[in-house]
């Protein structure tokens, strides 16, 4: 039996990655009931097969809930890595000279195969080679087309295959490589809401992944590598959404450049009106505790004051032994924080333009006029979803019911800061306008009977990006007569 859920209490939403601890229907509807808004897939781990399922069981609290799903898969991206040595590992010395280079032989203390021939041809001399996630460091001395000559500056033990990261040069390297085009084509097929790619460089990274996607999925960047920094702006400008991917930025950055630059990806994407999400390492000792570190606690308050849209879960929800209390600590941490009185003028430490449109001026009057009246809610009519992410992008203090004719609108909102959407049939008229608006403000417990709500839509209806008309609407004691 459907029964519809309220809107959260809180505005920033909740993504949980799901995996073996919590990809069957009953831990998904746990978690969804715990506090998590949107599900991210892994597409790094286990094969497509397996993820049928799991899309179905995250589809399926649509009926149970009433309420829109939404669904991120996530690609993997190029995987650079070294070849193998002879034993399985090696022990590189601090201070020594090690080669990387094409031969396929097994390596030793002084050489490995690098069987990436686009480092090889944009390395340069000075350049920092980070291999097992940070842990080892070498400095390139001379390179060719074929051998690279470093000095190894943090040494250590190095086995097979181990991840190389390359901090200092822009890979001539597609972010898309023939896994991630079968796993789009496969997400996108399942009907996924969002495609996030991993690996962003530069805005022209983007360009295949929006091809390939055709309309069929909104497109978030992860920003990972420090070459996207530099053009973080045309970035943002390319897609629909950003990932501050803090965990291989906190290997090809020092890790006390990472929280500027977590602030300054958040303050970027707001000003730019996309939704935001900052994810990694969040709650990190809930993988293994039922509660989280102070400090963890305090990292993620920051992510929310800043007024990131959506906060992640990765591993504590995937593969911990505690995934439903992780999802519920990010709920309630949520809510503290949204409770602070002074929250709202920390969320408006970022000042938004708005630019000179008419959606823009009225999606930021429609927050002035929330706070003058006292007014409960806005409700918006969106068919793209344009003016949602308009009015959202503005931070008011008020739930946002957003009403659309289109479910994949809806399922895709699941990102957006404050937002609670339902699919609805569109509306005709002005007057079915306003009668629908206090139907849904008393259906989706927005609004109760003497409180006004503000609603935003375009005239005529049924055009997208036509949004022109703003109207104050009182809710009084008869309306409760006709909802059902």
């Amino acid at each position: 039996m459907t029964r519809a859920i309220s809107p959260r209490s809180r505005k920033v939403r909740v993504l949980a990655t799901l995996g073996p601890a919590s990809n069957t229907p009953e831990m998904i509807a746990a978690l969804f009931e715990a506090g998590a808004d949107a599900f991210r897939i892994n597409m790094s781990h286990g094969d497509q097969e397996s993820k049928i399922p799991v899309i179905a069981a995250i589809r399926g609290l649509e009926k149970k809930f009433g309420r829109p799903t939404t669904i991120l898969a996530d690609l993997q991206g190029p995987k650079l890595r070294v070849g193998r040595f002879t034993g399985g590992r090696a022990l590189l010395e601090t201070g020594a000279t090690f080669v990387l280079d094409r031969d396929a032989v097994p390596g030793d203390a002084t050489r490995v195969q690098l069987p990436h021939r686009e480092i090889f041809a944009a390395i340069e001399a000075g350049a920092r080679l980070l291999l097992d996630d940070g842990k080892l460091v070498l400095r390139v001395v001379t390179h060719t087309p074929d051998r690279i000559v470093t000095r190894v500056e943090v040494g250590g033990p190095l086995s097979d295959n181990k991840g190389l990261n390359v901090p200092d040069v822009v890979l001539p390297m597609a972010a898309l490589t023939e896994k991630d085009r079968s796993d789009l084509a496969f997400a996108c097929e399942h009907g996924v809401d969002w495609i996030a790619l991993s690996f962003v460089q530069r805005p022209e990274d983007l360009a295949e992944a929006r091809r390939l996607i055709g309309g069929k999925a909104a497109l978030l960047a992860k920003i990972e590598k420090p070459a996207a920094i530099d053009r973080l702006e045309e970035i943002v400008d390319m897609c629909d959404g950003v990932m501050v991917a803090r965990g291989d930025l906190g290997v090809e950055l020092p890790p006390q450049s990472v929280p500027p630059l977590q602030k300054r990806i958040v303050e970027v994407s707001r000003r730019m009106g996309r939704p935001v999400v900052v994810a990694t390492q969040m709650l990190e000792s809930m993988i293994k505790s039922p509660s989280p570190t102070r400090a963890e606690v305090s990292d993620v308050a920051t992510a929310i004051y800043d007024g990131a849209d959506a906060i992640m879960l990765s591993a504590e929800s995937a593969a911990g032994d505690w995934p439903i209390e992780a999802v519920a600590m990010m709920n309630a941490i949520g809510d503290a924080v949204e409770r602070d009185p002074m929250h709202g003028d920390r969320v408006h430490f970022t000042v938004m333009r708005p630019d000179p449109t008419t959606a823009d001026a009225l999606a930021e009057a429609a927050k002035n006029i929330a706070r003058t009246v006292s007014a409960k809610a806005i409700i918006c009519f969106t068919t793209s979803g344009s003016t949602a992410r308009r009015i959202a992008r503005e931070r008011p203090s008020v739930p946002l019911l957003v009403l659309t004719p289109r479910l994949e609108t809806a399922r895709r909102l699941g990102l957006l800061w404050g937002v609670h959407a339902a699919h609805t049939r569109d509306v005709e008229s002005f007057e079915e306008m306003v009668a629908k608006s206090k139907r849904m403000a008393l259906r989706h417990r927005v609004a109760a009977a003497g409180d006004s709500v503000i609603v935003m839509a375009g005239v005529p209806f049924r055009t997208p990006g036509a949004t022109n008309v703003l109207h104050v609407v009182r809710l009084v004691g008869d309306e409760l007569k006709d909802h059902r």
